[in-house]
């Protein structure tokens, strides 16, 4: 089995958590995300990223969607458990989801998240 697939241990998940996804949760043996949207607009964009990303790491969370939020919630099915394969789909799912053009300071300006005529994600 490759290190990507080993069931890591409790103490290994939350240090992992605590240094690079303080958004996300250890939950019933997954990692767990809530993100907070402007309402289904917002919560459709996030399933769609978050299924696109799944579909090209060909690891697959599971989503539960409501009018205002979306839960993401990853586990490796196989060797039932948390492996290093969760962590790294959650870190790309985070950059996607949470990403900012105008703070990057490029040519993208970026929604307007001042104003909730236009906002479609509640930025952490």
């Amino acid at each position: 089995m490759s290190d990507a697939l080993r069931v890591l241990h409790e103490d290994e998940i939350r240090s992992r958590l605590a240094d690079g996804l303080p958004h996300w949760r250890l939950e019933a043996g997954c990692l767990v995300r809530d993100f907070h949207t402007g309402g289904w607009k917002g919560t459709l964009m996030v399933a769609g990223v978050v299924g696109h990303l799944a579909e090209a790491a060909w690891h697959h969370p599971e989503l539960e969607l409501c009018w205002d939020r979306a839960q993401v919630r990853l586990c490796t099915h196989s060797p039932h458990g948390i492996t290093v394969r969760d962590f790294v789909l959650a870190r790309k799912i985070e950059d996607v989801v949470q990403w900012q053009p105008a703070r990057e300071g490029g040519g993208l300006e970026g929604t307007p998240n001042d104003d909730e005529r236009f906002r479609y994600i509640h930025y952490d």
